[in-house]
């Protein structure tokens, strides 16, 4: 019970005092501040160290020849924006008000895009738009595929601002949200060539079948990220994906997406992440954590850690946290904290952890409290180490590696209607251990309080639960 004694002490601390922030005032790069931000979290949180662009140079991209119907020549113009922000060492490419139509495009270090109140950046229906191809990832497997609509590669200090909005026009991706035949045999291959570990310039994923769809922003092994104050409507995949990256805030953002696998934030293998004071009404998770597929993430060795979400609304959405399936490169010290439900949103869980005996990988220290829900469909928290969808029967299991889950912890969370508290499926031969429940609560159960398979070390306490 030593966890769950610091754990409310310092909940107790952190209600009372507050979160602690710093900033750093000295231009190190042309034009751009630091902000470092200590988030107070149940385990040791490094700072975080954040660009701050407010007294860069702007290049607005009108400058530069953007034509708001013409997406060639607006492309064209914010890549000249970007390219001359990055060789002047930092600087605000500035999309003003209007819309914009775009194809791809490629951030670069010490760049920020910032859209000022009104703008609409309208990103093309178009695959063709998003190539060539782009080392990305797929559902945690590394390979090359169209380009996500935002895409920075290795990447430091940069930024995506403002009150503007950027939006995905479907016409195309939500005729891919159906996995034809086509797809599903293209997903086989990635599976083998990752398995076979065949280098992931060999993982070449566009062709006229596999649609794969892009994801609208991925940060991939970027450091020093910042996501503040924009709309983000509609996406042909995961909304928001940091990928192998470090030091990032997103906040004040409000996501709507509501297509297949619209989770709203991916943080993928990425450390020291805060979320804070957004919006998502999404169709899939509000945040999923994940760090990589299998033998791929073995070979990345690289856990998803140390990751706060608060202060967030969710007005639909699958879980509040989810965690997996794609975790083989392990999870670890997750904390989220007092964030709102709408009464009528359709979720699943408050929590699900989901894995399965091909992952690997463990799930370490995950926090959660100060939550209001109305009714959900399943619980409050789900655990299931069997989870393999459309796999199952897809492809056979090439090396079996079970993932220990532990420590998992729920202080001051209720909900209206649910079929059961918890539901703890864990395997035989390796049980779900360490987990603590404290004033969580029911108002009705429809099923049962706790439906607990292979599971050691599990506790409530004040467990308010009504029949």
């Amino acid at each position: 019970m030593r966890c769950l004694t610091l754990f409310a002490t310092f909940f107790s601390t952190v209600l009372f005092f507050g979160c602690k922030k710093s900033n750093t005032k000295e231009v190190a790069i042309s034009g751009i501040n630091f902000e470092t931000i200590a988030v107070e979290a149940p385990f040791n949180m490094p700072e975080i160290k954040i660009p701050d662009f407010s007294n860069s140079k702007q290049y607005v991209i009108t400058k530069y020849g953007a034509v708001a119907d013409d997406k060639n020549k607006t492309t064209e113009a914010i890549h000249k924006a970007i390219d001359l922000a990055n060789e002047n060492k930092g600087g605000t490419v500035v999309i003003p008000k209007g819309e914009w139509l775009t194809k791809a495009i490629h951030l670069k270090s010490n760049v920020d895009l910032h859209l000022e109140e009104g703008a609409v950046l309208l990103f093309s229906e178009s695959p063709e738009d998003y190539l060539p191809p782009v080392y990305t990832s797929w559902e945690g497997v590394e390979c090359f595929n169209y380009s996500p609509l935002i895409y920075a590669f290795q990447c430091k200090n940069v930024a995506i601002t403002g009150q503007g909005e950027i939006k995905a026009k479907m016409d195309v991706w939500q005729k891919w949200f159906a996995r034809p035949e086509g797809h599903m045999q293209n997903l086989k291959r990635l599976y083998y060539l990752a398995a076979e570990d065949a280098p992931v310039e060999e993982r070449q994923m566009v062709n006229d079948t596999a649609n794969l769809r892009p994801h609208f922003i991925q940060f991939n092994r970027c450091e020093g990220i910042l996501i503040d104050g924009i709309k983000i409507t509609n996406s042909p995949f995961w909304t928001i994906h940091p990928y192998l990256s470090k030091d990032i805030v997103i906040r004040n953002v409000t996501v709507f997406a509501h297509g297949h696998n619209n989770d709203g934030v991916d943080p993928e293998m990425s450390q020291n992440m805060l979320i804070e004071n957004c919006v998502f009404d999404q169709g899939d998770d509000a945040i999923a954590v994940k760090s990589g597929r299998n033998k791929d993430a073995w070979r990345l060795h690289t856990p998803a850690k140390n990751i706060v979400m608060r202060n967030c609304v969710v007005k639909n959405g699958h879980q509040l946290l989810a965690v997996g399936s794609e975790l083989s490169g392990g999870i670890e010290n997750v904390f989220v904290d007092n964030c709102t439900l709408a009464q009528d949103a359709k979720m699943f869980h408050l929590v699900f952890i989901k894995t399965n005996e091909r992952r690997g990988g463990y799930v370490n220290n995950i926090y959660v409290s100060n939550i209001n829900a109305g009714n959900l469909k399943n619980g409050v928290l789900g655990i299931e180490t069997d989870v393999l969808y459309q796999w199952r029967d897809l492809v056979p299991t090439i090396e079996r590696k079970l993932t220990p889950i532990e420590n998992v912890y729920l202080e001051n969370v209720s909900a209206d209607s649910v079929q059961y508290v918890s539901r703890l499926l864990g395997d035989k031969e390796l049980p779900i251990k360490q987990i603590e429940l404290k004033h969580v609560s029911a108002k009705n159960v429809l099923e049962q309080k706790h439906i607990h398979e292979n599971v050691v070390e599990f506790s409530e306490s004040d467990l308010i639960f009504k029949r």
